[in-house]
């Protein structure tokens, strides 16, 4: 090829570069004048009024939106929570006998109080939570399946559908499931009106009991019963002094009040007691008027022993509440029925159950005979017990000295 249209071929295709290169400055020189940190007149301007501009058009910085404070909702979002207008409420129910009661309860767990909740039972009636406590009791329902529906209400985001619970004219002496919610605590109630227990058996004496730990050692195993009254115990020290077994007191159901009240020392006793290789039993001070209460006792003991191994029975406390109690004027056959409906409700749940009462108690106030399915409990504080009917655990005193235990502490035998 000629030199000279070789030549010319190259100046052809510099010549040919340029112009494509001038031709790609041009589309794209707001991108050049960035790179090259060129600004126009106008771009002058908006960056004095705009601290944070950094060069290049306006709209040219596809973040800019996040640093719009009207960009987004003030509202503040929870990643997996949707926000709602209002409190998010359920409906738990439970039935003993034909009675009902319908709980209602918030996204938390626990009971929606403070508002006057109504209750729709189809082709029955409307019920109102009258005391806003959460709670709506329905009495007396006959026999069948029912359905129910939370109302409207304003502030509250209550389940569409309708709830199905069957209502049986048989009492059925289970446990409830949702006894949990009725338990309250010490602080939350009067413990002067509410914890009332009396000591029958004391105001029965004669003043010949024995009050030596191991005095009857040789009848059966020695123990104790404790509660709150007892204050803090050493478990270790307890176990040291040869006590073989104690009797820890869950709760009460309130002399006044009528709640149901769980011992402040309840679960450290428990720990304690086990920790120290001591088994334990459990005894509930009851102020139940009838079985659908006594149901709820046994209930609530249940419950709470779920997280501990109980070897002994389980007692229900049928004692005075010093003539002020709710349940201290009940006649011998319905504080029978009461006595004996917690026992079942304990048995059917797959433990021990024991009556604990006075010698005078036992004689007058229950019909034994319709209890020996159960174990016996008796407390009379004599050198020999009086009473003669059947018993398989005796307590002998209230005025027992224990290591470990700063108080008087009720002594047991438990016969081998």
């Amino acid at each position: 090829m000629n030199s000279r249209i070789v030549k010319h071929s190259i100046i052809m295709g510099i010549t040919m570069f340029a112009l494509i290169m001038a031709v790609v400055v041009l589309t794209n020189w707001d991108t050049v004048k960035r790179k090259l940190g060129i600004r126009s007149r106008n771009e002058v301007t908006v960056a004095a009024e705009d601290p944070e501009f950094t060069g290049g058009q306006v709209g040219d910085d596809l973040t800019a939106f996040m640093k719009d404070e009207n960009f987004f909702d003030k509202k503040q979002y929870t990643p997996g929570v949707r926000v709602e207008n209002g409190i998010k409420v359920n409906v738990m129910m439970d039935s003993v006998g034909q009675d009902l009661r319908i709980m209602v309860i918030d996204a938390l767990g626990n009971l929606a109080i403070g508002a006057p909740f109504e209750a729709e039972i189809e082709n029955t009636g409307r019920y109102v939570d009258e005391d806003r406590d959460g709670i709506i009791y329905v009495e007396h329902l006959r026999e069948g399946e029912y359905y129910v529906r939370l109302s409207e209400r304003e502030g509250y985001i209550v389940p569409q559908t309708k709830t199905m619970i069957k209502i049986s004219k048989t009492l059925e002496y289970k446990a409830l499931s949702d006894i949990a919610y009725l338990i309250l605590t010490e602080d939350e109630v009067d413990i002067t009106a509410d914890d009332t227990e009396t000591n029958t058996a004391l105001a029965e004496a004669d003043g010949t009991e024995h009050t030596a730990v191991d005095y009857y050692d040789a009848a059966g195993k020695i123990g104790i019963d404790v509660s709150r009254y007892n204050k803090e115990i050493d478990w270790e020290k307890v176990a040291d002094d040869g006590i073989e077994y104690a009797i820890i007191r869950c709760g009460y159901r309130g002399s006044s009040s009528g709640s149901l009240v769980l011992d402040s020392y309840f679960k450290d006793n428990c720990l304690g007691a086990i920790k120290a290789g001591i088994p334990i039993g459990v005894y509930f001070f009851s102020q139940a008027v009838n079985e659908t209460e006594a149901i709820e006792e046994a209930s609530m003991v249940i419950e709470e022993c779920k997280l501990y191994k109980i070897d002994l029975p389980i007692f229900i406390d049928s004692e005075s509440a010093g003539g002020r109690g709710r349940a201290d004027n009940l006649s011998k056959d319905d504080r029978t029925a009461v006595t004996k409906a917690f026992c079942e409700t304990i048995t059917n749940s797959g433990y021990e159950a024991g009556v604990y009462a006075s010698r005078n108690w036992w004689n007058k106030r229950l019909d034994a005979d319709k209890l020996t399915a159960y174990h016996a409990w008796l407390a009379e504080y004599t050198d020999e017990p009086g009473y003669d009917g059947y018993y398989d655990y005796w307590q002998y005193t209230s005025k027992g000295t224990v290591k470990g235990i700063e108080t008087r502490v009720d002594l047991n035998v438990r016969y081998r």
